[in-house]
């Protein structure tokens, strides 16, 4: 009997396929398969449109799961939908127009105005401007934030820009390299904004000072040769550079903590809130830091020595701060009146 029951066996398995391919649901003899109206019926798809992947649904489906993680259980998210179109879509319009526009008004401002000059001349006298500790903490800042800037706009133009250049096998090592890069930079990013805080938040206090500076816009927009407006240490718009970078930076190192540790501060949902804020900040911030590059060194005449040798000309001290250059140049009220050398006060 086993030469009988061995072919009939595999006769009706392989017929069962066929028959429920075939026998039409509830047994409607009119049933046709969606998609497949006007079709000749086939026992195979003949084109991709032929198969159903995906229906949109406007809500969350979640299960259940017995495993620790949770997130398993939610199978459709609806805020993602709405995070995937802002980030595919509007932020990158936002982010670059932001670049663009502020790298089209400083040379439109550059070609308008020139190199603001030091209009007495360079003295060839120094006055000491930052201490070996703050200018660590500068170039710190500066040199991660740099490295956090790049990554970052690898990571979120490489899609719609660089893929097209280079291809794909070119693009996946160039944005693996950027994510690991773009989290070596982030911890002496932070450091370099926590020690700015400590060495420079005294000087950046606003004052009545500020209030005529920014009334002049710090003559930028002046004729040459008219005298800059009054400033202390540290001018009006470097204050408001200051606590742009500070505390944008304190806020892309927050969500960049949020986004680094996957589902320990927030769900699925408040990572991507902490995502669209680290990319706005993030934008916002580049192109403050765009415009403090160029005024400290092709916009400006003798700024770049301030963090370069720790020491500016005399004249560029008395111009740009001359409130500061008082200071310095006022002795201490306890210090001993100078002599000639002899004991004898000098005039």
């Amino acid at each position: 009997m086993r030469w009988f029951i061995v072919p009939l066996l595999s006769v009706m398995l392989l017929g069962l396929p066929v028959a429920a391919q075939e026998a039409p649901p509830g047994g409607d003899e009119n049933y046709v398969t969606p998609g497949m109206e006007g079709r000749a019926p086939s026992a195979a798809p003949l084109e991709g449109d032929d198969v159903h992947i995906f229906t949109d649904y406007d809500g969350t489906v979640a299960g259940f799961v017995s495993i620790p993680d949770r997130q398993s259980g939610v199978l459709v998210q609806e805020q993602g939908r709405d995070w995937r179109a802002f980030r595919s879509g509007w932020f990158l319009w936002i982010a670059g127009g932001l670049i663009l526009l502020t790298v089209g008004a400083l040379a439109a401002f550059f070609f308008w105005r020139g190199r603001i000059r030091i209009e007495s001349g360079r003295s060839g006298r120094w006055v000491p401007r930052f201490n070996g500790l703050e200018r660590f903490a500068h170039w710190a800042t500066a040199i991660s934030f740099l490295a956090l800037a790049i990554t970052g706009l690898i990571i979120t133009f490489g899609r719609p820009l660089l893929i097209p250049l280079m291809g794909h096998a070119a693009f996946t090592p160039l944005a693996e390299a950027s994510k690991t890069l773009h989290n070596i930079a982030a911890p002496p990013f932070v450091i370099g904004i926590v020690m700015m805080l400590v060495l420079w938040l005294r000087d950046n206090i606003p004052n009545r000072t500020d209030i005529e500076w920014l009334r002049q816009a710090g003559g930028m927009f002046s004729a040459p040769g008219t005298p800059h407006p009054e400033a202390e240490r540290f001018n009006a718009g470097q204050k408001m550079i200051f606590w742009i970078v500070t505390l944008g930076g304190l806020l892309v190192s927050a969500t960049g903590l949020v986004l680094l540790m996957p589902f320990f501060f927030a769900d699925i949902g408040g990572m991507q809130v902490a995502q669209v804020v680290h990319a706005l900040t993030a934008a916002a911030l580049i192109a403050v830091i765009i415009a403090h590059i160029y005024l400290g060194t092709l916009g400006m005449e003798g700024a770049f020595d301030a963090m370069g040798r720790g020491e500016v000309d005399e004249n560029w001290a008395r111009e740009h701060h001359s409130g500061w250059y008082k200071t310095l140049k006022r002795p201490a009220p306890d210090a001993p009146a100078p002599t000639d050398g002899k004991g004898v006060p000098a005039e």
